[in-house]
């Protein structure tokens, strides 16, 4: 009997998810692979649809609306800095009050709204820009007042609803698997890999299909493509709703971090004693009850452990819980890693502006085909998708001998091996901007702007690097602020990864402005001019290596004080023993 109730025990996950009424789920009924395939789903089509308008609509803003270089570029960064800025927000409603799974279906909702109204603001006569065939576009009509608000209205309805999407979704699916069971844990380990696979056939369709439909056929279809899309998979996310295991929301993230650090400036004069015992800690059956966990006292950061040195008091305000306290900790202990992402971020920026503009200036026809520059994003994810196979297939395996670490090397590792490609990507955008350069002075092509006798292919090795990159830094970024931060606080972790790009892209708009402005006083020239062949584009992928290098450093400086959390299970050493043992049994079979 106690042998069948210990079986019966196992059958209920030990992570404290629930169903959506707050019961415990049985494992074989919730969860798993099952479960994440309705998510993965859902992203492949929502990855469609968000790129589906991101890489290509510096050339709508320039051939539609008739904006300029730097001004369109800006445009663009800004609006894909408030996609990734926005999730802070949707995780912190998430975390503190309607949980990821209330969150992300009222978020889509709107997400889709705005969808439906850019699809219009493109397809109705009186709400776009009459058409124009003037050669020099400042002889065309300008876009309306009320055709730009309704134009920009809707991208930024659209950012509002993705911050609900985008740091619930990908946590939803980690959710999926619990961490106290080593099986379902390895899995875990894999799982951003493949959710990055999977969710780039989505962008790989927008970077061809969709790019070329706006080109050729038209923006009404090549936007209301990715919004039918975008529609099917709210449903077909809706359907696995049976599947989903759910954490239950804690609370305020914010406030309980804010709890931790007015406490300790309050009780900055009291010392922390040697045993950590005589701190303040809840019991063990509080957490229990509520599906949360303990965490023990770390020596890092004691100026924060202060809050849950013991004073009488019983103000929230002035005495925190030690796991209170760590939860903190964790999360401040993740900022100096965010900082050092802003820069690789501005890179990955550059895709989506100034890379496809350069194409523009150059040779796209493959015989009777012309080519989008825009689908040149393409070379992006499928590098990526086969980085990725390869990565998890091979290169995990081969560390993995050598390490005796689970996932072969560590994330933060992982990262550096990132940033190092991107200091390779913008040497060879620089000396491949130079050689156009050349090509264009020589053909005489400098002052009327003309296309460039050169094959557009010449740009695929940065796209394709690019998506090297991304293998490495994005897939580890992801997990990593998921992975370290606390359980309480997985969607603000994941938010964290996000707020990297759209701090990237805001700083990509603020280095353009000042860069063209610096480079343009006093008379002088300018590197980033309407006209690209006579713009100094290499000078401007110069400074970015240079900028590239220094962050490097500093990330490596960062690293080499970070101390992981530790594991609230024992699953990874369980995976890491296997791994060690299956070593020691190589080595003795050689024997």
């Amino acid at each position: 009997m106690a042998e069948e109730a210990r079986l019966a025990l196992d059958e209920y996950t030990q992570d404290g998810t629930v169903d959506l009424r707050g019961n415990p789920v049985l494992r074989s009924k919730r969860g798993g692979w099952t479960a994440c395939w309705f998510v993965v789903v859902y992203e492949v089509f929502e990855r469609m649809a968000y790129y589906g308008i991101s890489s290509n609509l510096i050339i709508y803003l320039t051939e539609k609306l008739r904006q300029g270089t730097v001004t369109s570029s800006n445009n663009v960064t800004n609006w894909v800095g408030t996609i990734w800025i926005t999730p802070i927000l949707g995780a912190y409603v998430a975390d503190a009050h309607l949980g990821r799974y209330w969150t992300f279906v009222i978020a889509s909702i709107i997400y889709i709204s705005g969808m439906s109204l850019l699809t219009l603001s493109v397809s109705v006569s009186s709400l776009k820009p009459p058409r124009c065939l003037e050669a020099d576009v400042e002889n065309c009509k300008k876009a309306s007042t009320l055709q730009l608000a309704v134009f920009y209205g809707s991208l930024y309805i659209l950012a509002v609803g993705t911050g609900g999407t985008k740091p619930n979704i990908s946590t939803i699916g980690a959710d999926q698997f619990d961490d106290f069971d080593p099986k379902e844990k390895a899995h875990k380990l894999s799982f951003f890999n493949w959710w990055m696979f999977s969710i780039f056939f989505g962008t790989l369709f927008a970077n061809t299909v969709l790019v070329y439909i706006q080109d050729n056929v038209g923006w009404s279809l090549g936007y209301g493509l990715p919004t039918a899309g975008l529609a099917i998979s709210i449903v077909i996310f809706l359907a696995g709703t049976p599947f989903y295991r759910h954490k239950v929301p804690s609370g305020s993230p914010f406030t309980r971090m804010a709890k931790v650090i007015v406490a300790a400036i309050r009780k900055s004069h009291v010392s922390v004693p040697n045993d950590p015992k005589e701190l303040y800690e809840l019991d063990l059956e509080e957490y229990t009850k509520k599906g949360k966990f303990r965490i023990d006292s770390t020596p890092t950061l004691r100026c924060l452990t202060k809050a849950s040195v013991r004073t009488g008091s019983t103000s929230p305000w002035m005495s925190c819980s030690v796991t209170q306290v760590e939860e903190t900790k964790q999360m401040l202990r993740m900022i100096p890693i965010l900082v050092a992402t802003f820069v690789p971020s501005t890179m990955g920026a550059q895709i989506s502006t100034l890379f496809i503009k350069q194409g523009t200036t150059l040779n796209r026809s493959v015989g009777s085909f012309k080519i989008p520059p825009a689908s040149l994003a393409g070379f992006v994810t499928i590098s990526m998708l086969v980085s990725v196979v390869l990565y998890d297939r091979y290169f995990v395996k081969i560390m993995q001998r050598w390490t005796k670490i689970p996932r072969g090397i560590t994330l933060l590792q992982r990262m550096v091996i990132g940033l190092v490609f991107h200091i390779i990507i913008m040497i060879i955008a620089s000396l491949t901007e130079r050689y156009r350069l050349r090509v264009a002075k020589e053909h005489g092509l400098v002052e009327n702007g003309g296309q460039v006798p050169l094959t557009i292919f010449v740009l695929i090795p940065q796209f394709v690097l690019m998506g090297t990159a991304d293998a490495f830094l994005e897939v580890a970024k992801i997990e990593f602020f998921y992975d370290q931060a606390p359980e309480s606080m997985k969607s603000l972790g994941t938010s964290f990864s996000m707020t990297t790009l759209g701090v990237g892209n805001f700083l990509s708009s603020f280095l353009l402005s000042t860069v063209s402005d610096i480079t343009k006083a006093h008379g002088h020239h300018g590197w980033i001019l309407d006209n690209l062949n006579a713009s100094h584009l290499d000078y401007y992928y110069a400074f970015f290596v240079i900028l590239n290098i220094l962050n490097l450093i500093f990330f490596l400086i960062v690293i080499k004080f970070y101390v992981y959390k530790a594991e609230i299970s024992d699953s990874i050493k369980v995976l890491t023993d296997e791994l060690q043992g299956t070593t020691m049994k190589a080595r003795g079979s050689q024997g």
